[in-house]
């Protein structure tokens, strides 16, 4: 019995830190998605489904971490001037936003 106790509740923990490391990216950086998102495709309901479905595939295959590494990387690309240059070359930047634009592909495939 208590062997079946302790099986459960192993598996109970596995199965909650699972779905913590899937759902690691913030709220506001979900909600900040949404909004450009829908910003970018309409202010509608569908859009907004559409938009969170969008989040919520690109938060299953890219950990958050590369998620904001990769966002700072765009938005430096944006820039102007001499420092922001480090932002636009080098296989390590390059690789970084290829795979958050992997990552992107598919939510719009699955989502749009």
């Amino acid at each position: 019995m208590i062997r079946a106790t302790l099986t459960a509740a192993l598996t109970l923990s596995a199965g909650m830190a699972g779905a913590q490391a899937v759902n690691d990216y913030p709220t506001n950086a979900r909600a900040d998605y949404v909004f450009v998102c829908m910003a970018t495709n309409g202010h509608t309901r569908e859009m907004l489904e559409r938009c969170s479905c969008a989040i919520d595939q690109i938060a299953e295959i890219l950990p958050y971490d590369d998620y904001v590494k990769a966002e700072t990387v765009l938005a430096m690309r944006q820039t102007a001037g001499e420092r922001a240059g480090m932002f636009r070359q080098g296989v390590a930047v390059n690789e970084m936003i290829a795979n958050f634009r992997r990552a992107e592909a598919e939510a719009e495939i699955l989502c749009f």
